[in-house]
């Protein structure tokens, strides 16, 4: 690729950035404004990187499906209190999700039902699985990574317990490569100094 090529190419991406900004602050205007067609139209735009993210930390889709509903109700509700300048629309919708998905998983409810479950559940080797989960929590890990920056503590959340990796915290969440790379390195650090 020339020079002239990558100058073009990058002025393309840059152009397509711009006007993905402009769609969606169309779209959080229209919402502001109480319009259902916008909310179906983030619902439709949203939902299936919301889906994921809350799937990952709940490991139930039944649960998933009602929690990702809790999400668009709040969005809804709280739309008033986004702020561009903080980040982007799916940053924002994501921080809902993550925080009812974790809310949820602190319930009685969900305590309750994980100890109702059959034992094939626990004996599962898929790294996901709710044996590995149990065991973090045996482990003290939860407590140890709350003692994070919370900055730190979100990116080795996603990256170990959410199952995503660098680059894709950096897509999904809005945070560039870079800073998403420094925060990890961080963290472990921090984490290290607990050990010492």
């Amino acid at each position: 690729m020339s020079k002239r090529q990558g100058c073009l190419a990058g002025h393309a991406a840059s152009q397509m950035e711009n006007r993905n900004i402009e769609i969606e602050s169309e779209l959080i205007i229209q919402l502001q404004a109480g319009k259902e067609e916008a909310f179906a139209r983030l619902y439709d735009d949203y939902s299936a990187l919301l889906f994921g993210a809350i799937l990952r930390i709940v490991g139930s889709r039944d649960d998933a499906e009602n929690l990702l509903q809790d999400c668009f109700v709040k969005a809804w509700q709280h739309i008033d209190s986004y702020d561009s300048g903080k980040g982007r629309l799916a940053t924002w919708l994501i921080n809902i999700a993550r925080n009812t998905a974790i809310d949820f998983t602190r319930s009685k409810h969900f305590s309750q039902k994980r100890k109702n479950q059959s034992l094939e559940i626990f004996v599962s080797s898929e790294p996901g699985s709710a044996a590995f989960q149990s065991s973090v929590d045996t482990l003290g890990l939860r407590q140890l990574l709350n003692k994070l920056t919370p900055n730190c503590r979100e990116v080795i959340e996603w990256m170990y317990f959410g199952g995503y990796t660098q680059q894709e915290i950096a897509e999904n969440f809005g945070i560039p490569l870079g800073t998403v790379k420094s925060r990890t390195r961080k963290a472990l650090k921090e984490l290290r100094g607990f050990f010492t």
